[in-house]
């Protein structure tokens, strides 16, 4: 089948300049978001998170709950970090992460009802 006459692609090329003048710079606004969504797309940091976003918790903890090492749990957790999703604060020989902020949670939240509704 040639390209022009896949039923999911238009059969002439041409655009609404003024849209496509105002959409392009609009975009712009997503730079770094993909960072974002690719530090979720891993089921471990996803598994974290969604705890995270439920109590603050120790590095000991979250290997615990994902059945890992506490190295492999450090690293994920200090990957979140560095993305801007966790934050954490040291308490004696102790290190706790949380979520960064509520918007973290909200994307959490907001993805588990489109899952839900998705299976339904």
């Amino acid at each position: 089948m040639s390209e022009s006459k896949l039923p999911d692609t238009c059969e002439i090329f041409c655009f609404n300049e003024k849209k496509v003048e105002r959409l392009r710079t609009e975009v712009t606004a997503t730079a770094g978001l993909a960072e974002l969504f690719k530090a979720l797309a891993d089921d471990t940091r996803m598994k974290i998170i969604y705890a995270l976003c439920q109590d603050e918790l120790c590095v000991c903890d979250v290997a615990t709950i994902i059945g890992s090492t506490v190295p492999a749990a450090s690293h994920h957790l200090r990957y979140l970090k560095n993305v801007g999703l966790a934050k954490h604060r040291k308490q004696g020989k102790m290190v706790f992460y949380s979520i960064n902020d509520t918007c973290v949670k909200t994307i959490v939240e907001t993805a588990l009802v489109h899952h839900k509704h998705k299976i339904d």
